[in-house]
């Protein structure tokens, strides 16, 4: 038995085919992202069978990060469901300048080949098997040296495949389908992603360039919110980074709410300057990834997790009954990376600094207002991201959409930076005060 959803048959008698049948079609596109899915009773009905057997299939696919259900409305396909890769990209014409990316520059990333060279003839004498400690002794003890001297609060490491692989297995750890995580907005969108497609609730809570407003953490931990992440610099779009007197008040807030799981991701740890005010520690269950990815190449993988012992520990076991461990290969070869006296971290930071605060001052000289206190990106408000994206493409520069990073926070395009060279940032500030203004294109000497 099967019915027509537009032009795709659902078919079905038990809830797992039915939710197979619905996934199938929005994997291959044919249910786009907000089609509304038929009502229960209404799909029950056509299929002949009880519509408790189409609520368990809807809630298969909610918690699968399929689809999204707004009570008496329905339920929708998501806008980036977790069955592929459904994600806004910007294609970039030939002749097309592309500050879409959110990528390091190459130039300022080190070479990998000595440091795999000399981890992997260190393996060659004695090979890594089964049964091996997970956590290299030489970047556990320089990790957590690192994290001392940041402030961050003792407590034992594990080693993750990433920033976002640490953030998926500290919410499952503790969080269950239903429940909600506070996310920043505009965030990562990656993560605005991975919390639904976990069975969670999103609660938006604003940014500023000092980090997440303290009123709106409180309001979402207030209605229930059980986690909150958190990213302490070089946020993602925005640039925002958490100043010493935020911290501060986000503690105060936090303390009032000790059971919340507070994650924070450090991804900007060595390409940012400024000093890193953590949070952690201010409530019961808390946890801190700082990934490698930015300063030493994206496909590492790799990223060091902190946190409260029952948070790692849960973390460890279940990490153990998958992939099992982060390669001791890669770990050993992040160390040498480290130790590479000829690879300095400051002065990429400092380079990167000074093409984000180039384009900045050359957008506020021409009266756009500009977000971006760190990191690889600068946030602009637009009135509308369409027309704006447009027009800057025909201008030959490709920026990401905002929509791509928001919930309910307004209109904005991210810029990346990172391979912007500072002479460049006045025509870049030029075609873009150009793309929002109401009027023909203006002119600056």
């Amino acid at each position: 038995m099967h019915i027509v959803l537009g032009e795709y048959p659902i078919e079905g008698r038990r809830a797992a085919d039915i939710a197979a049948s619905i996934e199938r079609a929005v994997g291959s596109g044919t249910l786009e992202p907000g089609h509304l899915l038929p009502p229960i009773r209404k799909l029950a009905a056509r299929l002949q069978v009880n519509p408790n057997t189409v609520a368990a299939a809807y809630r298969v696919l909610r918690e699968r990060g399929v689809v999204e259900t707004a009570g008496r409305r329905g339920s929708r396909v998501r806008p980036a469901p977790a069955t592929t890769g459904h994600h806004i990209r910007v294609e970039v014409p030939e002749g097309v300048r592309d500050v879409s990316s959110g990528n390091p520059d190459p130039a300022l990333l080190p070479p990998l080949a000595p440091a795999f060279a000399a981890a992997a003839a260190r393996q060659d004498r004695a090979p890594v098997l089964y049964g091996h400690a997970l956590l290299d002794e030489e970047l556990e003890r320089r990790a957590r040296a690192a994290l001392d001297a940041d402030g961050v609060p003792a407590g034992p490491l594990a080693v993750v495949s990433g920033s976002l692989d640490g953030i998926e297995r500290i919410l499952a750890a503790h969080l269950k389908p239903g429940d909600t995580v506070a996310v920043e907005d505009p965030g990562w969108g990656r993560t605005l992603d991975l919390v639904p497609a976990l069975g969670l609730h999103l609660a938006p809570v604003g940014v500023d360039d000092d980090g997440p407003l303290p009123d709106d953490v409180a309001r979402a931990l207030d209605g229930g919110a059980r986690a909150l992440i958190v990213t302490d610099r070089a946020q993602n779009p925005t640039g925002a980074a958490l100043s010493a007197p935020r911290a501060r008040v986000l503690r105060t807030v936090l303390r009032d709410h000790p059971d919340t799981l507070l994650v924070e991701d450090d991804h900007g740890h060595g390409i940012v300057g400024l000093p890193l005010h953590p949070l952690a520690g201010a409530t019961r269950h808390w946890a801190f990834v700082r990934s490698a990815a930015k300063a030493y190449g994206p496909d590492l993988r790799l990223a060091v997790l902190t946190g409260d012992e029952t948070t790692v520990d849960r973390v460890r076991g279940r990490q153990r009954l998958g992939p099992g461990w982060v390669s001791l290969l890669v770990q050993r070869a992040v160390v040498r990376l480290w130790d590479d006296d000829g690879f300095d971290v400051s002065a990429v930071a400092a380079a990167y600094d000074r093409r984000r605060r180039a384009l900045s001052g050359a957008l506020a000289e021409r009266g756009v207002a500009a977000h971006g206190r760190s990191g690889l990106n600068v946030w602009v408000p637009v009135p509308d991201e369409t027309t704006a994206v447009a027009r800057l493409l025909h201008a030959g520069w490709a920026v990401a959409p905002g929509a791509r990073y928001r919930l309910g926070a307004p209109p904005g395009i991210r810029i990346t930076v990172s391979t912007l060279p500072e002479h460049e940032a006045p025509a870049l500030a030029d075609a873009v005060a150009a793309a929002l203004a109401p009027g023909p294109a203006r002119t600056y000497v």
